[in-house]
């Protein structure tokens, strides 16, 4: 029977702390900017590339001139 009782304390900490914990994070707003941040791995680029695009005049392929 101690152990019971012992084992709904703790569930109540735990729950205690968990609504104590969101409404820490609810007052400070962290949660606004999760949509931004769940599209940002999708979102186009529009950096031009590093790197101009090669002339083929200037390849460094040798080909045979016939």
């Amino acid at each position: 029977m101690e152990v019971l009782i012992l084992q709904v304390f703790v569930s109540l900490v735990l729950v205690a702390g968990s609504i104590v914990l969101f409404a820490h994070s609810a007052g400070q707003r962290d949660y606004e900017h999760a949509d931004r941040l769940a599209l940002f791995p999708i979102h186009e680029d529009d950096a031009s590339p590093s790197l101009p695009p090669r002339d083929p005049e200037e390849s460094h392929v040798h080909r045979s001139h016939e």
